[in-house]
């Protein structure tokens, strides 16, 4: 099975590091026309020349719609999340600003982008989005952190939801959710936390006995945005290299 996507032009949001690089690389690689989003603008000026670069807040609504509507986008990955510099706290001690914070980050970015591609893609009759969502959008997450457990299951639901209401315009909605890998600085933060005792504690308890790395995550993606997956919809892969979320 060969998946081109060779004259295609896909948006890839949260792409400066990580995961979101990762996808970049991967569909670079399958001959696509890439254009990257990502808050970060310095952090995204370091990707390849070749790929287009928009530095935006996914959570101002209106920028977005300026900024990805005119791209003509035949699939959208959304990677653009997490948890946005929080650490675990008590549920009575979390305020609405770090909550919304991470609902905006997670869930409102991922409307506002999907909003954006989506009448392009209704007017070819064709199109794809992928979410990146997480294992705690499956379960409880091992971050501690209630909102970001709270936005990805957000995330999940939006994407079961949009499969269903798309899907007659021949736009496909899927997700990936990927288990823990050490793509940020807060995700690394989080395995340092663990200690040796506990960083080898969670690579036995991977099936695989390795952890992840972006393009595993990369490799899915291409999958469902591609021909190939056309009569999958609505679903959640998780990529966490156990045979559980």
């Amino acid at each position: 099975m060969r998946i081109d996507f060779t004259g295609k032009t896909v948006l890839v949001t949260g792409a400066a590091r990580g995961i979101g690089q990762g996808i970049v690389q991967g569909f670079r690689d399958a001959g696509a026309r890439v254009v990257a989003v990502d808050i970060d603008g310095d952090t995204l000026a370091t990707l390849p020349e070749d790929v287009e670069r928009i530095p935006l807040d996914l959570a101002d609504g209106a920028a977005t719609a300026a900024a990805l509507s005119p791209l003509g986008a035949d699939v959208l990955v959304h990677a653009a999340g997490g948890v946005r510099g929080q650490a675990p706290k008590p549920i009575e001690e979390v305020g609405d600003a770090d909550w919304m914070q991470i609902y905006e980050g997670n869930v409102l970015s991922a409307l506002h982008a999907a909003q954006a591609v989506i009448p392009g893609m209704k007017a070819k009759g064709a199109g794809r989005i992928v979410t990146i969502s997480s294992g705690a959008g499956l379960r409880p997450s091992l971050t501690g952190i209630q909102a970001y457990c709270s936005a990805k299951h957000g995330l999940v639901g939006l994407t079961r939801q949009l499969a269903h209401e798309l899907g007659r315009f021949g736009i496909t909605v899927n997700s990936v959710a990927p288990g823990f890998l050490r793509t940020s600085p807060d995700y690394e933060r989080q395995w340092q936390s663990y200690g040796p005792e506990g960083q080898a504690r969670m690579v036995a308890g991977i099936a695989m006995r390795r952890q992840g790395e972006p393009e595993d995550i990369a490799h899915a993606v291409l999958f469902l945005a591609s021909a190939q997956a056309s009569w999958i919809t609505g679903q959640v892969l998780p990529v966490t290299g156990n045979p559980f979320p």
